[in-house]
Parts: structure tokens; C-alpha cells; sequence
């Protein structure tokens, strides 16, 4: 049962971070966040923030803009979320789609080899 209480304030939490970076947060750092998951623990004392950026070069900048905002964030889910403790937020960069355009891009190759032989 705890179970799916989890896995619905991972959803909400998702679409209010993902809310708040679009329509509160003005730093130019922040702008192309993408909001991609969230994993909060099961005593709700963290929640580890999964995010992708457009441009992959400024991956480290919005990291450290993220985590300067984390504050600010937590306060806003605060009073959004009905929860006795808004977990602590830590904002992690998700690997797992460029590693899929690595995986896609390998099986392409191995694609063009058998359609060549």
C-alpha cells in the first residue's frame, strides 16, 4: 500500500518541479530542463530529482543552478504538496537517454552491415 502513495507523489512531484522550473524560476541556467523522474525514499527524507538539458554542454552550469534552487523548489512543493515532511531534493543528470541514442546508433550499424552483405 505504501507502495503506491510512493509512486504518486514521485508522479506529482515530477509535474510541480517540472511546473515550477517552467513558470517561476527566471534563471537562464534552468530554462531547457527537462524534469524526467523522480525517486523519493520511502520515510519522504529524500527525493532524488532525475533531468536532461538540451544542450549537453551546459549539463555542469545547470547542475549547480539546480542545486542553488533546490531551496526555493522545496519551499514551493511545500506549499503545493499536502505532506508532513517535503523531502530534501538532490537533482541528478539522467544518463539514460543518451545512452539510448548510444544503443540505437550501435543497432543502426549493425543494421546498414547485414543490409550491405
Amino acid at each position: 500500500m505504501a507502495n503506491i502513495k510512493i509512486e504518486r507523489l514521485n508522479h506529482t512531484f515530477m509535474e510541480e518541479i517540472s511546473n515550477i522550473l517552467m513558470r517561476e524560476i527566471k534563471d537562464e541556467d534552468i530554462s531547457f530542463v527537462t524534469i524526467t523522474g523522480v525517486d523519493i525514499t520511502s520515510d519522504l527524507s529524500y527525493a532524488k530529482v532525475y533531468f536532461t538539458v538540451l544542450d549537453e554542454a551546459r549539463k555542469e552550469k545547470t547542475i549547480e543552478a539546480l542545486k542553488g534552487a533546490s531551496h526555493f523548489i522545496r519551499g514551493k512543493l511545500s506549499e503545493r504538496i499536502e505532506i508532513r515532511h517535503t523531502p530534501e531534493l538532490k537533482f541528478i543528470y539522467d544518463e539514460s537517454i543518451s545512452y539510448g541514442e548510444h544503443i540505437d546508433n550501435i543497432i543502426e550499424k549493425i543494421n546498414n552491415k547485414d543490409n550491405k552483405v
